[in-house]
């Protein structure tokens, strides 16, 4: 970690230090730095002050000043901005610096100081409209049980223009069992082995979703991606109930309504602490949402990350099936939605006025089909992805037929696959209309991977697919060409794995 004597204003006069700003030798920042929601003007800074990260992050009650710098060289010797920024324990004693009037496209560095501390050094790039290049890594579903998180020090290493998180950034459950385990899944027998397990049981309370967040961020891998490219994130189901859907949870029967809107807002505001996010959750009484969709412009690719939890119907067709449930009737009605009316008219405005090489909607689950059984009975498939949602898919399809290069970003699923959009979605000798490229895991475990190995030539849009690996997915765009490449774990159980290209595949050869 580079140090030096921080935080002197222009002129050589040192900035005066409030009387809530604290003395103190413990570690601080073991959390450590992130920047996020990149602007042609900004960007967010984040950090969280927790000398005890496991206990409720350790601070006293009240409120702490905390020093912030940015400056356009990696020696922090140009200072660009400077200031103190006050939190408390409200907001688990969290930092976000919402930055504006900076240089578009260009990188910068920044740290933090809370009495002697200082925290690392990292990395933030504003967007970029010009930009004829983007870097963007494609990261989802990170079980802390399942393995450790070879991929971010990967991602570090690359040192993408912005990594994309499209959920499961954190898993609710409590502890698991560690070693092998097997079951039944899809009509095959699964093995699969958790290596650790989470501290604390299932995270219902503010208390329980904190510790949890503080459990995941300790990983170094993580901090390195964060502190090394801006992210744009938004989350899934595991950050609040696995397969929740607004709000409905995945167990109606097990939590009252009120129950689960109280789960919500404590776990929403658990993500915003936690995250680059420009404004913190939208609370009325025990009602919240957390604004998190919105278009970002890299280069040749406007990326329109959309929220596929917060305004969904519920799934039809019993929706409890691993991996899927027959279709049936309830898939026809018109105002089955995963995004909710609002979010989708914004998208749909997005998209026809863009004037990107590339347009992209970065999903959170799988938005090309999948079916898991022959083609001469009705399509089994898993209704909490677009497959749940047909209607609405097909009147996004149409509206990607009519814009310049779609691209979906799909996770979700633990498993990588490359697919073509065609116009209907279940004819792969229709017109093509787009490509949806879906990451694998960072480490979460994929049991129903045979069972979709099975399945794979009932699905002639599928291009390539692969189950067994955990990692994430690079993406290297110009005016012309969007390159995926599909980076491996070799072993997820070492935490320095070597990580690997399992494919590469470019738009103009498919």
């Amino acid at each position: 970690m580079i140090t030096r004597r921080f935080f002197m204003a222009a002129g050589g006069a040192t900035i005066s230090i409030p009387k809530a700003f604290a003395q103190s030798d413990r570690p601080h920042f073991t959390l450590g730095v992130a920047s996020g929601c990149p602007r042609p003007d900004g960007i967010v800074l984040w950090t969280r002050l927790a000398p005890e990260p496991l206990r409720g992050g350790g601070m006293p009650l009240g409120k702490a000043a905390v020093r912030y710098r940015l400056c356009s060289d990696q020696a922090m010797r140009r200072t660009v901005r400077e200031g103190i920024v006050e939190t408390s324990d409200a907001k688990a004693h969290a930092v976000h610096v919402v930055l504006r009037g900076l240089e578009a496209g260009r990188d910068y560095w920044y740290q933090f100081t809370y009495g002697k501390d200082e925290s690392p050094i990292g990395r933030a790039k504003t967007a970029n409209v010009a930009g004829t290049t983007a870097k963007l890594a494609l990261a989802s579903c990170q079980a802390y049980e399942a393995g450790h998180f070879a991929a971010y020090a990967d991602i570090a290493a690359w040192a993408p223009d912005c990594v994309i998180h499209i959920g499961d950034y954190i898993y609710e459950s409590g502890p698991g069992v560690v070693g092998m385990r097997s079951a039944q899944v899809g009509g095959f027998q699964a093995t699969w082995e958790n290596i650790r397990q989470h501290v604390g049981t299932e995270t219902v309370t503010l208390w329980d979703y904190r510790n949890r967040y503080a459990l995941y961020k300790s990983e170094p891998a993580l901090q390195a991606a964060h502190a090394v490219a801006p992210w744009i994130a938004a989350l899934d189901d595991h950050e609040i109930d696995n397969n929740w859907a607004a709000d409905v949870p995945q167990d109606p029967w097990a939590q009252t309504p009120l129950e689960f809107k109280v789960r919500k807002l404590a776990a929403l505001q658990a993500y915003y602490e936690h995250m680059p996010l420009e404004e913190p959750p939208t609370v009325n009484g025990v009602d919240s949402h957390l604004q998190l969709y919105g278009a970002y412009r890299f280069g040749p690719a406007q990326v329109h990350l959309i929220d596929t939890r917060q305004y969904r119907s519920d799934q039809v067709c019993e929706a409890q099936g691993n991996p899927a449930d027959r279709s049936c009737d309830a898939l026809a009605d018109p105002y089955l939605s995963m995004t909710g009316a609002a979010q989708e008219r914004w998208l749909l405005n997005a998209l026809k006025s863009s004037k990107a090489p590339f347009n992209v909607i970065a999903s959170q689950t799988w938005f090309a089909p999948y079916r898991y059984n022959g083609l001469n009975d009705v399509p089994h498939v898993n209704m909490d992805q677009w497959d749940g949602y047909p209607i609405q898919r097909q009147r996004l399809i149409d509206a990607l037929a009519g814009v310049s290069n779609p691209v979906v970003l799909s996770g979700d699923w633990h498993c990588a696959a490359a697919m073509r959009i065609h116009k209907n979605p279940w004819d792969p000798k229709s017109p093509r209309v787009g490509h949806n490229f879906c990451g694998t895991s960072i480490s979460s475990h994929c049991p129903w991977s045979l069972a979709m190995d099975a399945a794979k030539d009932f699905n002639g849009h599928l291009d390539y697919y692969n189950g067994d690996k955990r990692g994430y997915l690079r993406c290297d765009v110009t005016e012309r060409n969007w390159r995926s490449e599909y980076r491996v774990v070799t072993d997820p159980r070492d935490s320095k794995s070597a990580v690997t290209t399992d494919v590469t595949i470019d738009t103009r050869d498919v």
